[in-house]
């Protein structure tokens, strides 16, 4: 309202229609205003004053325009000579009047007055004089508080700290940097121990109330105190801040400097307003509540790209300043909540329309009894481009790590060209992307494809137009790269933008797909919503790409070729298999043969040797019972002997009858009774080997046959031993059976089992002189019954232990017979037809152990009728 009255006061012809209307409503202004009439002669006239002068000077307008001169003697005296000079050049000069200066009231009150004025030349040569008296004493005090506050701002410049510490609430010292500062303590000797432990008592204390403080109150903290040093007493600021739960930080740095120099207010103001306007980061001061710009620096004009009149007084939302108005309000939230924010991330707009990236740190400062905030803008744009760089080119590297290893790992082409238009269009953003294929014979035709719905896909689109098709052919081999970013401004045929229109494409980057110097098809990207600007990573991403295309195609071919061949080698293993199994057939008619001329031969044998043993058995037992043929070679006085001795000779003519009459008249030929006992022994061998080849034979083609059935061990045992008592009497050797009663039941064919005990017993007995000891003994072990038979007779090597129960030839002059060792392999098959384990150890000493293991008898075994 001031200003209007004042503005209307200068008007040409409008001093006299405004002092009337004030004067008719009574305006009570903060200030007065006047109007002075000054004469030629000197004399002073004043029209008009207004009812501020009572405010202002304490006199009343009366008092004013009868006596003017009495305002010269309120005056300060300082300020009288600036106040006579002022009035002088603008008396002289006819120029607008403007002073600032000190008054004494009558009441003793010191202010501070603006005087303002128009001085206007009268026709007459007078000077008019309108003008306005304002109380500017409140302003004067806000720059001197203004002073005091850029002392303050020294102080937080002057914080940047050189020494840092976490510290918790109870005072221990959780972690430190320590970086350029003046320390003598290592790190270790200072994180874990506690304040008690590392300053004095009194700075201890005051540093732990500190520390509580802050946690209670949640706001910034500063402590000072001093520290015997080795470069002697210090000062020193700590600043305590909030930095977790029940913990703090602690910037500490070195004041004494600050404490033994103070500098002037005018020197701070002047170096904070250096580092204020020199700081390369944007530094702002603006109201609290409104966020109205009260001073900003040159960066941050220069970030910003407004001038400095264009800030000041307005608010970050009227410069749209703010990208996201959520940023403002966590910013104030955060300040109210802890008083400082730290590196909070945040967009703004240029006044170009360009968006930046800055990390704002404030805090709250008291400006003149005000709320301000002061902020500093961090510039990070560059930092977060690179940044965003770096993630498309860890991205780019991950597609082509993938699509690497699909091709290795699949040899699906179709998959593979489908998932690698699929993430490619996700990396790009874009609204299309596809593979084509340029074939001579089939002509241009979509391979794979990845479309936003929204847009018309390019799958099964085809033409016939030979000079279209080459058109596109060229405009790939021309360009190893075609990057069109506005397809509008570009010169190509009406053909091909007929097309593009078709499929709505803005902007292509396309990239030829090689197969050695052929043209084998391309990997192309459309962009449909609009014109693009394709980056230098998009385009090396497609051609990085189109090489393990390339990669994935030819190794579909080779794969195809082996497919080919795989097909040829499966014919030729086919007609191989084929011939195989023609031989095998061949192989088991021999083995037929072999079965038959060896079941052929041993019958004949068998019946040979069984009628050999018949005559033999007969003539033996007939020369021993009658005394009809004398011992000797001749005469009749030699056959009452009757003995066994080996001078015993039996005749064979009656048993032998003479083939012609003539031979009747020859004399019978005499053998003698040891040589018909080893043609005896030597048939019953042969007789037992055939027996044994044909039961091993069966054995092999049907397998042994057992029918076990839950037994006591030790009665199975002592049974089986009992029909050997004749043959270990035969052979004077003795068994002791220490084969405990309460074993448990075994599942066990008694017949097979008795076989097992008589070879093995018959090995010992024929490999051993007459009086062998035998020791019987059985134990359960792991499920199992264990059954050993030792020996205290020729022991054997472990080669031979091992082979003992194989079937092989063995030497003929090996003392144990053939027959022994088919009858020892027929002993394995048993036991492992029982599901048991047999073998034999050579005892240290002398002698050799059989064991062999034979199963449990199962509760259901057991139970059966």
């Amino acid at each position: 309202m001031d200003e209007t009255v004042v503005k209307w006061l200068y008007a040409p012809n409008c001093q006299q229609e405004a002092i009337n209307l004030i004067s008719k409503i009574g305006v009570n202004l903060p200030g007065m205003i006047f109007q002075i009439l000054q004469r030629q002669d000197g004399s002073v006239f004043v029209p008009y004053v207004s009812s501020g002068c009572q405010y202002l000077y304490e006199l009343e307008p009366e008092a004013l325009q009868a006596d003017f001169q009495v305002l010269y003697k309120l005056i300060h005296p300082q300020d009288i000579k600036a106040f006579t000079e002022s009035i002088t050049v603008c008396r002289t000069t006819v120029t607008p009047w403007h002073w600032e200066g000190r008054i004494i009231t009558p009441s003793g009150k010191l202010k501070w007055i603006q005087g303002t004025s128009q001085p206007e030349l009268q026709a007459e040569g007078d000077l008019l004089w309108n003008g306005l008296v304002m109380d500017i004493t409140d302003r004067k005090q806000a720059e001197e508080k203004l002073q005091e506050s850029e002392a303050r701002y020294k102080a937080i410049l002057d914080a940047i700290p050189d020494l840092m510490f976490r510290i918790s609430r109870d005072g221990e010292y959780l972690d430190l940097k320590s970086e350029g500062a003046n320390i003598t303590l290592s790190r270790e000797e200072i994180v874990g121990k506690n304040l008690q432990e590392l300053l004095p008592s009194d700075v201890a204390a005051i540093s732990q109330v500190a520390i509580a403080k802050t946690l209670d109150s949640g706001t910034l903290q500063t402590c000072e105190y001093q520290l015997p040093t080795p470069l002697g007493v210090r000062d020193y600021e700590a600043r305590l801040v909030v930095s977790g739960q029940d913990e703090i930080l602690a910037i500490v740095r070195d004041i004494t400097e600050r404490k033994q120099s103070e500098v002037s207010l005018i020197n701070l103001a002047q170096k904070f307003s250096k580092a204020f306007s020199c700081s390369p980061d944007s530094i702002t001061i603006s109201t609290l509540q409104e966020g109205r710009f009260i001073e900003v620096n040159d960066s941050f004009v220069k970030l910003s790209g407004y001038e400095r009149d264009e800030v000041i007084g307005k608010t970050a939302f009227e410069l749209n300043l703010w990208v996201h108005d959520r940023d403002r309000l966590n910013l104030l939230q955060e300040l109210q909540g802890t008083g400082v924010v730290r590196n909070l991330e945040s967009e703004f707009r240029q006044k170009s329309g360009e968006i930046i990236t800055t990390l704002v740190s404030a805090e709250i400062i008291d400006l003149n009894g005000n709320k301000s905030i002061l902020a500093v803008h961090h510039d990070i744009t560059e930092r977060k481009q690179v940044e965003a760089q770096l993630r498309l080119s860890a991205q780019r590297d991950r597609l082509l790590a993938e699509t690497l290893v699909r091709i290795r790992s699949s040899l699906n082409l179709e998959q593979i060209l489908q998932t690698t238009v699929t993430e490619v269009r996700q990396f790009l953003q874009a609204d299309r992307v596809f593979i084509g294929l340029n074939n001579a014979n089939l002509g241009v035709r979509t391979l794979a494809e990845s479309v936003d719905p929204k847009y018309p896909s390019v799958t099964g689109w085809s033409t016939n137009d030979e000079a279209y098709l080459q058109e596109l052919r060229n405009l790939l081999k021309d360009n190893l790269v075609r990057v069109i970013e506005d397809i509008t401004k570009i010169s190509v045929s009406p053909k091909v933008k007929a097309h593009c229109r078709k499929f709505q494409t803005k902007a292509t980057l396309a990239v030829p797909i090689m197969l050695g110097d052929e043209l084998f098809g391309a990997l192309i990207a459309n962009q449909c919503s609009g014109s693009r600007h394709w980056q230098p990573i998009e385009i090396d991403l497609l051609q990085q790409m189109s090489e393990q295309v390339a990669i994935a195609i030819q190794q579909s071919q080779i794969c195809q070729k082996l497919a080919e061949l795989n097909t040829n080698l499966e014919h030729q293993v086919q007609e191989r298999t084929a011939q195989l199994q023609q031989k095998m057939q061949e192989v088991e008619k021999l083995h037929r043969v072999k079965d038959v001329v060896l079941h052929t031969v041993a019958h004949d044998l068998r019946t040979s040797v069984m009628g050999n043993l018949m005559v033999l058995k007969n003539l033996l037992n007939q020369g021993v019972g009658s005394g009809e043929w004398g011992v000797g070679s001749r005469g009749a006085g030699e056959q009452g002997a009757g003995g066994k001795g080996e001078n015993k000779k039996l005749p064979l003519s009656p048993l032998f009858p003479a083939k012609s009459p003539s031979a009747s008249s020859q004399a019978p030929i005499e053998v003698s009774r040891s040589i018909i006992e080893r043609m005896i022994q030597g048939n019953d061998r042969q007789l037992t080997m055939i027996n044994s080849l044909l039961e091993i034979n069966s054995c092999e083609k049907q397998g042994i046959e057992i029918k076990p059935e839950p037994v006591q061990i030790s009665t199975l045992l002592g049974g089986i031993f009992a029909e050997l008592e004749p043959m270990l009497t035969q052979n004077q050797a003795t068994l002791k059976n220490l084969v405990p009663a309460d074993l448990p039941l075994v599942m066990a064919d008694g017949i097979c089992l008795q076989k097992v005990l008589a070879h093995l017993i018959t090995h010992s007995l024929q490999n051993n002189p007459p009086g062998l000891n035998l020791i019987l003994s059985a134990s359960v072990e792991a499920g199992m019954i264990r059954t050993q038979i030792q020996d205290d007779g020729v022991g054997m090597s472990k080669v031979e232990c091992d082979r003992l129960f194989d079937l092989h030839v063995r030497d003929p002059q090996d003392s144990c017979s053939t027959s022994i060792g088919l009858k020892m392999y027929l002993c394995r098959k048993v036991i492992k037809a029982h599901g048991g384990k047999i073998g034999v150890i050579s005892n240290r000493k002398r002698g050799l152990t059989f064991w062999f293991t034979l199963p449990l008898a199962t509760s259901s075994a057991t139970n059966r009728p």
